[in-house]
């Protein structure tokens, strides 16, 4: 069976209110997967030996099912053959959003703490499941935001007027499309730095657990 046959009827077994998909694909070798990885790089695929991930949402921001469709059908023309599979399927609960507020909202509500002359904060968004971290990942990329610990969390660097860290308004947006994927999550400031006047530097360094962040 086609790919594109495949992910046809994947999309038929799916409910419904279906939010996200997680797809496997597994090749015949690790020569036809390196070539299939290829050909599907606009999915953003994670790929290992003969296997191949990558997801699908029904809405927000993520690969849409036309375009899952689109890319198959590439390893089609190529007579690329595999094997198809849904790993795991979510939607997310009706009241998740009503009884939550959105990473934006809970970045205001926590700038509106800070006092006036705040200068350099440290900031990590813990995630509800560990299935939304390479999708935050990739909206939050140019916060440079970096996987901390054992636990689905990112944190990144703000610097309010400069210095090292990215710009309040461009923290904002990134949580803005992670509120508009479905990603839901808890956000807190870790650090604080309030004042700070670099001379010749890009900004005051943070040691924590011995390194630099």
């Amino acid at each position: 069976m086609a790919l594109t046959e495949q992910w046809e009827a994947i999309q038929k077994g799916l409910p419904d209110d279906w939010g996200d998909a997680r797809l496997r694909l597994v090749l015949a070798d690790e020569a036809a997967a390196a070539r299939a990885s290829a050909l599907l790089a606009p999915l953003n695929p994670w790929h290992t030996g003969r296997e191949i991930r990558f997801f699908a949402v029904s809405r927000g921001i993520g690969p849409r099912p036309d375009a899952i469709g689109r890319a198959l059908r590439r390893l089609d023309r190529e007579r690329i053959s595999g094997t198809l599979e849904l790993v795991a399927s979510d939607a997310a609960p009706a009241t998740l959003e009503s009884s939550r507020p959105t990473l934006a909202a809970a970045w205001d509500a926590a700038v509106e703490t800070l006092p006036p002359d705040w200068s350099d904060l440290y900031v990590e968004v813990e995630l509800l499941s560990s299935d939304y971290i390479a999708r935050a990942s990739l909206h939050m990329s140019p916060l440079n935001a970096r996987r901390e610990g054992g636990k689905p969390a990112l944190r990144f660097r703000v610097a309010h007027t400069f210095g090292y860290g990215a710009a309040p308004q461009m923290a904002r947006r990134c949580l803005e499309r992670c509120d508009e994927d479905g990603i839901h999550g808890e956000l807190r400031i870790l650090r604080v730095l309030c004042d700070t006047r670099p001379v010749a530097t890009q900004g005051p360094v943070w040691y924590i657990g011995g390194r630099t962040v």
